[in-house]
């Protein structure tokens, strides 16, 4: 009898086991063992935390508990590293890649080197060839999702997309004559053309992209206002990036450029202002009021000795604001976590206070404030249940990055791009093993060289 029992008891815990299992709901990926990021409203940081994806979402972020009720087609262990949300590069030019390092110290060299530059050297091939480029460094340095402005902007964002990324991709318009169209009538034409053939893809947003309120003439920005109002997309655009613009609009309108653009309509919810250096505080109360996003391009703006925006006012009084690149003819890199610790110690100096501008500030600008400045904080921007699965991993290995007393810390003093192991995009493993999953490295590297040296024959006329 009582062998029956014993049996008996054997047989019913195999069933319940069994029906355990059986229970297990089947996901796609798995990412466990890590000190997670959540970035989150209550700043939840999970030391052994596991992140669940199921297609493109996050169906949970949860202490290592959670195992036990998943069961996936692949799992990533980040052995001890840091599992953070994707991060967002609030502007960038991502195809000027192919003009990195080019005239790096020369004044005016907007004028001598830039526009002429593009001028004879831009074609749809160049802006692919950048783009994949480009991509390829910030996908291995954890960024997930871009702005970017730039000529023939549909082959930047076939490359952005080829790499796996997300991009909000905004068609250059200014007035002056370039390689992709003769004014800015006909760029409006060209970026209409490319919103209507990207409108509903799933990683590139498409927009408009006037380059500055004193290069693009009043009655194209009034249309672009009210095409971005038509279809919904945004609009990406340089701001107050200069004291002499600045003074100009003072002298010509007697307003700022903020004040100037908000009196056009342009400025909303669709706006992405980048730059945004020299902004006054009826311009900072504005720009929140309006709803507006900002592009915060540390680096790039203390390179060409424009100025130090008023970021960490903007950030504390609210307004949307994200870190930037700028493109890698100006910033050089196009990665933010090399962007990060400059924006802490930069903003410590400017304000005379070693509290000012706190890691973890630093880092919500770079993940939720992005998400924020391009009003996709609903879905981007923080590890959260129902949020698309954009994730990084870092590793810790690196003797740059340990020991660990503060993640946050060091994240922004002493990690850098080469410590990025893993990144997923939409639900999607692109970087694996530090290695990129979804296009020849050594392909583009050897396309980009070719370029190059074209380029310098160009440049020794400059």
């Amino acid at each position: 009898m009582k062998k029956i029992l014993l049996l008996g008891s054997i047989v019913s815990l195999f069933a319940f086991n069994n029906a355990e299992v059986k229970a297990a709901k089947k996901v796609d990926l798995i990412v466990k063992n890590g000190i997670v990021l959540t970035m989150n409203g209550e700043k939840e940081i999970l030391d052994d935390g596991v992140v669940i994806v199921k297609g493109n979402k996050i169906v949970e972020v949860g202490d290592k508990k959670i195992l036990k009720k998943y069961s996936s087609k692949k799992t990533i262990d980040a052995d001890g590293g840091i599992i953070m949300p994707g991060m967002i590069n609030t502007h960038t030019h991502v195809s000027m890649s192919v003009f990195r390092s080019l005239a790096d110290d020369v004044p005016d060299r907007l004028n001598r080197y830039i526009f002429p530059l593009e001028n004879k050297m831009v074609s749809q091939e160049m802006v692919y060839t950048g783009a994949v480029h480009g991509s390829i460094e910030m996908a291995k340095g954890g960024v997930t999702t871009m702005v970017d402005m730039y000529l023939f902007e549909e082959s930047a964002a076939q490359a952005v997309k080829e790499i796996g990324l997300r991009g909000i991709m905004t068609q250059n318009i200014i007035k002056y004559p370039t390689a992709d169209g003769k004014d800015g009538d006909a760029k409006v034409e060209m970026a209409i053309a490319f919103v209507e053939k990207y409108k509903n893809d799933q990683l590139i947003t498409p927009g408009f992209g006037p380059h500055a309120p004193h290069t693009v003439k009043e009655e194209d920005l009034e249309r672009i206002r009210d095409l971005s109002k038509k279809y919904d997309v945004p609009v990406s655009m340089h701001v107050a990036e200069t004291q002499k613009e600045f003074d100009k609009f003072k002298t010509k309108y007697n307003m700022t450029p903020v004040e100037y653009l908000d009196s056009i309509g342009l400025l909303n919810e669709r706006f992405i202002s980048a730059h945004s250096i020299f902004v006054t505080d009826t311009d900072i109360e504005l720009m929140k009021k309006r709803d507006v996003g900002v592009a915060h391009n540390m680096v790039a703006n203390i390179k060409s000795a424009k100025g130090v925006s008023p970021a960490l006012k903007m950030f504390d009084d609210g307004v949307r604001i994200g870190l930037g690149t700028d493109g890698p003819m100006s910033g050089n890199t196009l990665d933010i976590i090399g962007q990060m610790g400059y924006v802490a110690k930069l903003h410590k100096l400017a304000n005379k206070d070693r509290s000012a501008m706190p890691p973890y500030k630093v880092v919500e600008m770079a993940t939720m404030g992005g998400a924020r400045a391009i009003h996709r904080e609903d879905e981007l921007g923080s590890l959260e249940n129902g949020k698309l699965a954009d994730i990084v991993v870092l590793e810790t290995r690196s003797v740059n990055m340990h020991p660990i007393f503060d993640p946050y810390s060091v994240l922004v003093y002493s990690a850098n791009a080469s410590n990025v192991d893993t990144v997923i995009v939409n639900g999607k493993l692109i970087v694996e093993d530090k290695k990129l999953l979804t296009y020849d490295e050594e392909k583009n590297r050897k396309a980009v060289q070719e370029f190059s040296k074209k380029v310098k024959k160009i440049a020794e006329t400059l």
